[in-house]
């Protein structure tokens, strides 16, 4: 890669130019927050925020305004990153229609009977990327279109033994007889296959990547004094490292850098999957990160019915902004040390989503040490136990 890009990049001897953001005309919907919170209060983010004018306000639903199954939800806006926020939500109940063509010549759907539809819940989070217009643009719609796919397979998803073994496994996210005539597995969507294949596309089309990052994969960064030294490295078609000499060709910013969260694609993405961005480009460069991301997305599949809920049994759903500086561990320490004190609380979820967003607020995370979130931060808590008793065919 050039030197000029990485010092633009990541130098801050050279100021970056300022953040474009888009207003609300720019986007090819208008931005809005979530219908639910239409009424909403806010609360400040700490404790001692009336002497703190730049505390920035947590957003839930109205005291009476409920969600599906009761579910709580809060949100937080950026620290001034951009505008708007770039998290979009949405729930609310599907009910799945049991069709088949009309006798008639223009052959309408017939609803069968009100005792034959399917409900089930819908919960979603979109994070946008550079602008919050793909997100909403997926809030407004996707579950309509989940609907119609579910409607297309209603008799496979209320027979009594369904084309798919419902175990828990985490599948690819296609229809049942695809998966299962292509012999898909679950370790096929590990974080290594998916680097593979981000590095064969980039060998298949070499140009995606303008001369400004590499394919190889190195155990560490190259740097100049590396020229001419025998380093490990990686291709698209290894299973395993060899050796090669450094050139200078190495010495560009690579595909895929870092590890785990810190890990990025093409120095900008840590995501390998995302809907739109069609038009999302390395900064300062024409190199589109659309070839590189999947539309494809990772689906695990849960029979609450089987599983032996007890009463403070929720799924806490969030975008990256809490999940960069709170753990799996932690976020379930929280709400095993919050609901049981609170079981009266008729809000008690949207008042455990706003602890959770509080404490990406503090340095003094829940373990006594942590980071502030500086992000746009959403979550849903939805709670399973009475829900999920006696709830067979929903």
């Amino acid at each position: 890669m050039s030197a000029g890009w990485f010092r633009r990049r990541f130098l801050p001897g050279d100021p970056l130019p300022a953040p474009r953001t888009p207003g609300p005309r720019a986007s090819p919907v208008p931005y809005r927050r979530p219908r639910f919170l239409r009424g909403s209060g806010s609360s400040p983010g700490a404790a001692d925020a009336s002497r703190r004018p730049d505390a920035r306000p947590v957003r839930s639903p109205a005291r009476g305004r409920s969600l599906p199954w009761n579910a709580g939800y809060a949100e937080i806006i950026n620290a001034e990153k951009s505008e708007f926020n770039e998290d979009q939500a949405a729930c609310g109940k599907l009910c799945i229609r049991r069709c088949e063509f009309g006798a008639e010549d223009d052959q309408e759907w017939l609803t069968l009977c009100p005792e034959e539809f399917l409900t089930g819940h819908y919960w979603a989070l979109f994070d946008g990327h550079g602008g919050p217009a793909a997100a909403i643009l997926a809030a407004n719609t996707l579950h309509s279109c989940l609907r119609r796919q579910l409607e297309a397979v209603v008799e496979g998803l209320v027979a009594t033994q369904p084309p798919m073994h419902l175990s828990g496994r985490c599948i690819c996210p296609s229809d049942p007889q695809f998966v299962e005539e292509k012999g898909i597995r679950a370790e096929d969507l590990v974080i290594g296959a998916l680097e593979s294949a981000f590095q064969e596309c980039a060998f298949v089309y070499p140009e995606l990547l303008a001369g400004e990052f590499t394919r190889l994969e190195f155990p560490r960064r190259l740097k100049g004094d590396d020229l001419g030294q025998k380093v490990l490295f990686r291709d698209h078609h290894m299973s395993g490292w060899s050796y090669k000499r450094v050139e200078k060709a190495d010495l560009k910013y690579p595909l895929i850098h870092g590890q785990g969260r810190q890990a990025r694609l093409l120095g900008t993405l840590a995501v390998s999957r995302g809907l739109g961005d069609h038009q999302l480009r390395v900064l300062d460069t024409n190199i589109q990160l659309k070839p590189f991301l999947l539309s494809i997305p990772q689906v695990t599949v849960l029979d609450v019915d089987q599983l032996e809920l007890q009463e403070e049994d929720v799924i806490v759903m969030a975008t990256d902004g809490l999940w960069d500086v709170l753990s799996n561990e932690q976020v379930a320490w929280l709400v095993r040390s919050f609901l049981p004190g609170n079981r009266e609380d008729p809000h008690r979820f949207s008042e455990l989503a706003k602890m959770l967003i509080h404490s990406t607020q503090r340095k003094d995370g829940p373990t006594g040490e942590g980071q502030v979130s500086y992000d746009d931060v959403s979550v849903f808590v939805i709670p399973l136990h009475s829900q999920g008793q006696g709830s067979s065919g929903h």
